[in-house]
């Protein structure tokens, strides 16, 4: 009997060939025109990502963590602020704060979205709150209304960390458009992906985005006169050559995502009607981009190591909330203080979901986790 193969979490090696020769042209031409940082190829992409994104300015950095942190300086980000973001979140939310001498200051989460809870967020806010960043987690835009209305209400800017949601939306609104910036990832596993590290800050605000191109080159608008101090923040032209050829397939990969998520809800639909899994919610008016396919179950590890041991490939996305982590201890944040976030963080499961899995990947996927879930309930986030 032939062995089955193993169904990864995501394989970066499916490229069809039309993408394949598309990329290597592209990459080819910079090679010939020897402008490897800040080229033709940077412009063309900037242009066309704006478009995508729907906003006046974009402007490609080395990586979604500088994306957040070159916006954090721009928005005067600093030693005694704070800034309000999400516990439940890749590290770099929080960790750029902190680079600028700046205290991040956590909101729990809404147990659904998994993204900042807005009922929690007016609570946090101090005379020191300089920047509200909250996070697209996982493909699905937060719940911008009323993050929108209190910002406003207190004279705040926010700041987008769209790093894992490019295309989605919330009530046609884009992720990227809502903020005085928003930081994106290219990083190879993300949506829309580079070759290495990339990234891109987005904002409608002429001066902003003078101010961004400013910092991510030393603080310099003409050779060697500085400013201010900025950084090393440049794209890569090789990078901006691959998203160059990646970034007109976006929508499809995009719709294929969703329906590999809709595949899922229905093979897995029955298991959480009898309580052994929840499946990711889309809440009404947003369109989730399924960046991650994150279910919630008991015992998670111990699915995760049945499933392996099926050859089906699972990640945890995340399992220590940020307000716990060793090296923010100094914050004063201690178990107990985030329950939502905490809670996720031990029952999250990212199921594989990329645009080249099968269906035949994805009916395995769900047949293999209804068999090591059995009858086991797992409480609900209802």
């Amino acid at each position: 009997m032939a062995t089955q193969r193993s169904v990864p979490i995501i394989d970066l090696t499916r490229y069809d060939a039309p993408l394949s020769s598309d990329i290597a042209r592209r990459v080819a031409e910079v090679f010939a025109t020897g402008r490897f940082v800040m080229g033709p190829a940077n412009e063309e992409f900037e242009l066309a990502f704006a478009r995508e994104v729907g906003v006046s300015h974009a402007l490609g950095v080395t990586s979604g963590t500088d994306a957040l942190l070159v916006s954090l300086m721009a928005l005067g980000v600093g030693p005694g602020d704070e800034v309000i973001t999400s516990p439940f979140t890749f590290f770099a939310s929080a960790g750029e704060v902190t680079r600028l001498c700046a205290r991040p200051v956590f909101v729990d989460i809404d147990p659904v979205t998994f993204n900042l809870d807005p009922a929690k967020l007016e609570a946090a806010i101090t005379p020191r709150t300089k920047v509200i960043e909250p996070v697209h987690l996982y493909g699905q835009c937060a719940d911008m209304d009323p993050i929108l209305e209190i910002a406003a209400r207190r004279g705040l800017p926010i700041l987008e960390d769209a790093c894992q949601a490019v295309g989605a939306t919330d009530k046609g609104r884009a992720a990227g458009t809502f903020g005085a910036f928003a930081a994106f990832s290219f990083y190879p596993t993300k949506n829309l992906a580079a070759a290495g590290d990339a990234g891109a800050v987005t904002t409608n605000d002429p001066a902003g985005a003078a101010l961004v191109r400013n910092l991510r080159i030393h603080g310099a608008s003409v050779t060697y006169r500085h400013e201010r101090v900025g950084g090393n923040f440049r794209m890569d032209a090789v990078q901006a050559a691959v998203l160059n050829a990646k970034l007109p397939r976006l929508t499809a990969w995009t719709e294929r995502r969703r329906a590999i998520a809709a595949r899922y809800r229905d093979l897995l639909g029955a298991a959480e009607r009898d309580g052994r899994i929840v499946l990711p919610a889309e809440a009404p008016g947003r369109r989730h981009v399924y960046h991650q396919y994150v279910v919630r179950v008991e015992d998670r590890d111990g699915v995760k190591a049945r499933l392996a041991a099926k050859g089906i490939a699972s990640a945890v996305f995340y399992p220590i909330p940020l307000h716990l982590q060793d090296c923010f201890a100094d914050l004063g944040y201690g178990e107990g203080d985030m329950p939502e976030s905490e809670k996720a963080a031990k029952e999250v499961l990212a199921l594989p979901v990329f645009p080249e899995l099968t269906d035949d990947e994805v009916d395995r996927v769900a047949s293999e986790l209804l068999e090591v879930l059995g009858d086991r309930p797992v409480e609900g986030r209802r």
